[in-house]
């Protein structure tokens, strides 16, 4: 059977990385909206003791690009897992936002 693409070309493309952006921005808690055509994940840093946020970044998507966003972390995760990666010292636990509070 003939392949309908004859087209043997790869569809790259080419990423350019800035110094500055190379550097990352951290964050610690994300949020997670969305509309009838995208969605909007604003990552924020959380610094205890501050009663104020700001949101670092904002990334907006559509929702494909969300749904490729999610199955590639879920691969990363996996990998990372398999290679005794362990994102909270409890396995398949994810702590609340804010953490696990502690009683003395």
């Amino acid at each position: 059977m003939e392949s309908k693409n004859n087209n043997n070309q790869t569809n790259e493309i080419q990423v350019e990385l800035a110094e500055d952006m190379a550097q990352g921005t951290y964050a610690n808690l994300a949020i997670i909206a969305h509309s009838s055509s995208e969605f909007i994940i604003d990552f924020i840093r959380v610094v205890p003791g501050v009663p104020k946020a700001k949101v670092k970044s904002r990334v907006i998507l559509t929702p494909d690009n969300a749904k490729r966003l999610l199955y590639a972390l879920q691969d990363n995760i996996a990998k990372f897992e398999q290679q005794g990666g362990n994102t909270s010292g409890l396995d398949g636990f994810i702590p609340p936002i804010g953490g696990i509070k502690g009683e003395a």
